[in-house]
């Protein structure tokens, strides 16, 4: 698959066949999340599998009531729980570096989104939930201090493809020199 089809065809995914993602599939799909870059190679994240409907139906419970992925996560094979240690990112010896204390979301964002396309190349459909009780989620999944669950990824073969909404032009979001100026 060619990059530019990977990155324009990949959409979120909320209906899953009841395909079930075999552990070589995973395993792929989380290498390619760990050859992400991050802030000085600190490599932040760690990521927990979760597989079984009752484990799955646990962590879907700790979406907010009106998550749109709420069934679809239910219906997916497998979720990942995508997760950051702090303080770390953005950080030297303790101290923030950066303006932007949660660094970790930049990295882990890098790594989440090699994980998607991964999946999308080996025809598996994922979404990114984000709208959730995290500190639930977290407990559920015993997280140590000092970490912190950034997403929940369901992962599974989508039932249909469709194309997803319009996106910006460049018109609409690339600036030359200043904010206002158009790029093009």
């Amino acid at each position: 698959m060619e990059l530019q089809q990977a990155l324009s065809g990949r959409r979120s995914v909320r209906k899953f066949t009841d395909y079930q993602v075999t552990d070589d599939e995973i395993k792929t799909i989380l290498d390619a999340a760990c050859i992400a870059p991050s802030w000085a190679n600190t490599q932040v994240w760690d990521f927990v599998v979760i597989r079984g409907k009752d484990h799955i139906a646990k962590i879907v419970a700790t979406f907010s009531e009106k998550n749109p992925a709420t069934k679809g996560a239910l219906e997916a094979s497998v979720l990942i729980v995508a997760c950051a240690k702090t303080g770390v990112s953005g950080s030297y010896e303790g101290k923030a570096l950066t303006k932007h204390q949660e660094w970790f979301m930049f990295d882990l964002g890098m790594a989440v989104q090699n994980l998607c396309l991964k999946a999308y190349e080996l025809d598996l459909g994922t979404v990114v939930v984000g709208l959730m009780d995290h500190d639930a989620c977290k407990r559920l999944i015993g997280l140590p201090d000092g970490h912190e669950v950034v997403a929940v990824i369901p992962v599974g073969r989508p039932a249909a493809r469709r194309d997803g909404p319009p996106r910006k032009g460049l018109k609409d979001c690339a600036h030359l020199n200043a904010f206002g100026t158009p790029f093009i």
